[in-house]
């Protein structure tokens, strides 16, 4: 696996005040907004910080009643790969179930995702030349 991680691509959060977030992390300590991905519906779903290159912090949009009703506010982990299929491989290899893909997702990225034995999602993500983290 070591020979297929490229480092962490993002780090993500829910928040229930993405305003005072957004404020927190690009104008008080100077970080960049990089894009807004929108969900099916055409609403804003995630924002993206950009820290440095090639890495992130998503920010997703929730609710204080999900928050209070069990949503952490930790997301998932997201580690940056050079070759999705074989992340796959090496899960499988390991009896480490996949919970979703390999795909394609709403950021033009490959990804694949499990979980850690507390249960903490982690993604792993391929980044394509066509999204907006590679144009960010």
């Amino acid at each position: 696996m070591k020979d297929i991680a490229l480092g962490i691509a993002h780090t993500a959060y829910n928040t229930p005040q993405m305003d005072k977030m957004l404020d927190f992390y690009c104008t008080k300590l100077g970080f960049k907004h990089a894009f807004t991905l929108k969900d099916d519906k055409g609403n804003d779903w995630i924002q993206y910080i950009k820290l440095a290159d090639n890495t992130f912090i998503e920010l997703f949009y929730s609710t204080p009643e999900k928050i209070k009703n069990g949503d952490s506010r930790y997301h998932h982990l997201c580690i940056r790969v050079n070759d999705i299929n074989a992340v796959a491989d090496y899960l499988k290899s390991k009896d480490i179930a996949i919970t979703s893909g390999p795909s394609v997702g709403k950021d033009k990225n490959s990804q694949c995702w499990c979980a850690d034995p507390d249960g903490n999602k982690i993604e792993f993500m391929c980044v394509s030349s066509e999204s907006p983290q590679a144009n960010a």
